[in-house]
């Protein structure tokens, strides 16, 4: 069973700003420096992303892959779909608001299919997580 990196942030503003950041998928490129392209391919009724594939290069961890999203107003979970070398890249952003603006928790499980040492794959993913929330504490601030 894959472990589970997770992480978190406060966000200076609120939890709709930095959901609606979240769900512009087609802008990760912009804000999220692993992340080289992303394709929606389809969408839910209410207009958010559903199924998305991303080209994502985070040094030990490259792949082409499409996730299947979920969401709430406060969350978005997704699990992978299909992929070259992953076999797991599950996770979440859970939003809650407090004073002054929103804590984001990111949470991402990642397993590939060739032989890892498991720290290298935490380390992997400790990248993801951290940069990503890096990138959207910036993109929803600036």
């Amino acid at each position: 069973m894959a472990d589970r990196t997770e992480s978190s942030t406060t966000v200076g503003a609120s939890p709709a700003q930095v959901m609606a950041v979240i769900a512009d998928m087609e802008a990760y490129p912009d804000w999220n420096a692993e992340v080289k392209r992303v394709e929606v391919l389809s969408r839910h009724a209410d207009g958010r992303p559903e199924r998305v594939r991303f080209v994502l290069d985070a040094g030990l961890i490259k792949d082409t892959y499409v996730l299947a999203y979920a969401w709430t107003e406060a969350s978005t979970s997704w699990s992978l779909v299909e992929a070259s070398t992953l076999t797991a890249m599950d996770g979440s952003y859970a939003l809650r608001e407090v004073p002054g603006g929103t804590d984001v928790t990111y949470r991402l499980t990642v397993d590939v299919k060739v032989p890892m040492l498991g720290i290298m794959k935490r380390k992997a993913e400790q990248v993801v997580v951290d940069r990503a929330l890096k990138g959207l504490k910036q993109r929803v601030e600036g």
